[in-house]
């Protein structure tokens, strides 16, 4: 292959399985922190003239992982690379995209004009919170989607047909939940969702029939799982017989785990674009499926100047 993918410290694992998929190795550069806490980049091999993708996503903690990937981006430009791809599996911030109150930023349209000043000629990333977030940039952005895992993973264990329901946690979601409704062949509900505060969300009743019905939630992120586990009991309360949840970023940020857990769900489906400790992935009711397939192709794809079209298929 004549391009070179390196990666920050965010996601080393997926990184690797990305490379694997590409028939090739993990470019080699020193991504480390002084005992002050300063972020230090060594780009350890020629990059002159050659295309080159970083992975890296944003999750916690996403300062310092912005940082890391923005330092690279420069560390490239400044050792003569034909073009950069910062590959972002997870956008951090992507729920900042617009003003809900008197005098607060717009965090994610700031984030994307600083990577863009950074010098990344194009960003790969996956289920974008809000698709606007793609005219935050001057750049070109592909926005990947998972469904197509997490789809056939369900269809494999025939969580299909008559005897499903999709339901989306909230109404943003609707467009989401629709589009797995349909490849799964499965009515749709969704949750009334009334939020009383930032990571705390009160789920209220269900518009839809989940009655005798096995229900699958289907959602972008799961963060505190504060929403997710309202929304699970609440058609559990409308008479499901069983629920699980599929969400493409594992966030699982504060009490996350314990209400899983302790949660009627069955079973909570989410990828690797946020890498998991050992000790969340050692919990039996997550299951984590690998997108590296998905953004190896998109790789190869761009750097080939093929069309990646196909993979937007949500």
């Amino acid at each position: 292959m004549d391009f070179l993918v390196f990666s920050g410290n965010s996601n080393k694992s997926l990184a690797v399985e990305i490379v694997q998929k590409l028939g090739m190795r993990l470019s080699d550069a020193t991504v480390t922190q002084f005992s002050d806490g300063e972020i230090f980049v060594r780009i350890n091999e020629s990059v002159r003239g050659r295309d080159v993708f970083v992975i890296q996503s944003s999750n916690y903690p996403a300062d310092k992982h912005l940082m890391e990937l923005m330092i690279m981006v420069d560390a490239l430009r400044r050792a003569s690379a034909n073009s950069v791809t910062a590959v972002m599996p997870y956008f951090g911030y992507a729920r900042q995209d617009r003003t809900v109150e008197p005098r607060v930023p717009i965090t994610a349209k700031l984030v994307a004009n600083i990577l863009t000043t950074s010098g990344i000629d194009r960003m790969v990333t996956m289920d974008l919170h809000a698709g606007q977030i793609q005219g935050f940039f001057d750049i070109p952005v592909d926005n990947l989607y998972a469904s197509p895992i997490i789809t056939k993973y369900l269809i494999e264990n025939k969580m299909m047909g008559d005897d499903y329901v999709v339901v989306s946690p909230d109404a943003g979601g609707v467009p989401r939940a629709r589009a797995y409704a349909k490849v799964l062949q499965t009515s749709l509900a969704i949750i009334d969702k009334r939020r009383i505060a930032p990571n705390e969300a009160k789920a209220m009743h269900v518009v839809g029939d989940v009655k005798g019905k096995h229900v699958i939630i289907i959602d972008d992120m799961i963060d505190t799982a504060g929403t997710l586990t309202e929304a699970a009991n609440a058609v559990i309360e409308m008479g499901a017989l069983s629920v699980r949840a599929a969400a493409t970023h594992a966030v699982l940020s504060g009490p996350a785990i314990e209400r899983i857990v302790n949660s009627c769900l069955e079973e909570v489906i989410v990828t690797n674009t946020i890498e998991l400790t050992k000790e969340k992935a050692a919990i039996s009711k997550i299951k984590v499926l690998s997108v590296a397939e998905i953004f190896a192709e998109a790789i190869r794809r761009i750097h080939k100047k093929e069309s990646i079209s196909s993979l937007f298929v949500n």
